[in-house]
């Protein structure tokens, strides 16, 4: 199977006041259309700056990126805001939602930024908000929501574009367990429903009950790869 994103050799050095400091070493891993997985590790392993390089949102020291074949090290800024707009979602652990703005103007937001019209988007805004269970909220601001429902929010509006990949920074972080189970859930239902890859970066072990694939990091370098077997567990 052709890989959505590939690293090859991935290396991230950041100056920290006079000395270097590798947050990554020599990466390579890929990552398949529709996967369903995390990268785990204490604070400061390197799971974040991964995220922020698949997204575009860094650029690594050396080393390349490649989405679906394309470098992301031949994009300039506008071409790289050009690709996070057209493939991937967002999903982080505040939310990020913008508190003025009902639960169907935070989902609408991003098409209206693509330069849709609201009447043309909005079944598509009312279903993926039918699809998170919050039809009922829909006029709802996020002071108004439970941190459940924020996050179920977030998903929404990560989704609403049909992007290729999800990029999920700690997103079970700031719920209680329950709240964590049923967030879970629902990721892996849209993971199925809409054929998106999920990548997690997380510290949370109740992720590894429901990712396909595991990838440890300690010290900026790759630890382990678990996929799970034909049993359920990840070996």
């Amino acid at each position: 199977m052709d890989s959505i994103v590939k690293l090859d050799k991935v290396i991230k050095v950041y100056r920290v006041g006079d000395e270097d400091f590798a947050a990554l070493h020599e990466i390579s891993l890929d990552i398949e259309p529709g996967a369903f997985m995390s990268f785990v590790g204490p604070s400061g392993s390197g799971k974040t700056t991964l995220l922020n390089l698949i997204g575009g949102l860094d650029q690594p020291t050396s080393g390349s990126i490649y989405f679906e074949n394309v470098s992301l090290g031949n994009l300039d800024r506008t071409a790289l805001a050009e690709y996070r707009r057209k493939n991937l979602g967002f999903i982080f652990q505040t939310y990020n939602l913008l508190p003025v703005y009902s639960v169907y103007e935070n989902i609408l937001f991003p098409l209206l930024l693509d330069g849709n019209r609201e009447s043309a988007v909005r079944q598509s805004v009312e279903d993926i908000v039918a699809s998170v269970g919050l039809s009922d909220q829909i006029k709802k601001k996020p002071a108004h929501l439970s941190g459940g429902q924020c996050q179920r929010v977030a998903i929404a509006r990560a989704l609403v574009k049909k992007p290729a990949l999800i990029l999920a920074d700690e997103p079970t972080a700031n719920l209680d367990a329950e709240n964590s189970y049923q967030i879970l859930e629902l990721m892996k239902k849209l993971n199925h429903q809409f054929k998106a890859a999920f990548v997690f970066s997380t510290h949370d072990e109740k992720v590894t009950k429901y990712v396909n694939r595991e990838v440890g990091l300690e010290d900026g370098r790759v630890r382990w790869d678990k996929r799970r077997n034909g049993a359920g567990s990840l070996e």
